[in-house]
């Protein structure tokens, strides 16, 4: 008995399946926030949000002018351990001491380990 209709999902689309799956039980609160990452081919994001309040309280990416000058490229292990360690201080200026970790939906791996290991050893505690 063949099953006909079984379709293989995309790679990202799987991921966002992943993430959705996830986001039902992490939230963030005031108290502490939800470090949400993203990443994609050239570049990696992190963002604090409180889901209560609807807002995003900080943010850092390979973007920033400060994080851009020092690396090479945005996409690589070496961009998101910058990322990690700006948001973490930009975390702690505004007051943040804890956060609950959202790996977006992707491995636990990599840039996302790199950039959680930056943020750790920065002062963050997830």
């Amino acid at each position: 008995m063949a099953n006909k209709s079984v379709r293989k999902l995309s790679r990202n689309a799987h991921r966002e399946q992943v993430h959705r799956r996830v986001r039902r039980r992490v939230a963030g609160t005031t108290s502490r926030p939800r470090l949400c990452v993203y990443r994609s081919l050239g570049h990696i994001y992190a963002q604090v949000i409180d889901d209560q309040g609807g807002r995003t309280l900080v943010s850092a990416s390979s973007l920033d002018k400060e994080t851009r000058g020092q690396t090479k490229g945005g996409g690589n292990v070496a961009a998101a351990k910058v990322v990690g360690k700006a948001i973490a201080e930009r975390a702690r200026a505004a007051g943040i001491q804890q956060v609950v970790f959202d790996r977006g939906g992707y491995k636990y791996h990599g840039r996302i380990e790199a950039l959680a290991n930056a943020a750790r050893e920065a002062g963050l505690n997830f």
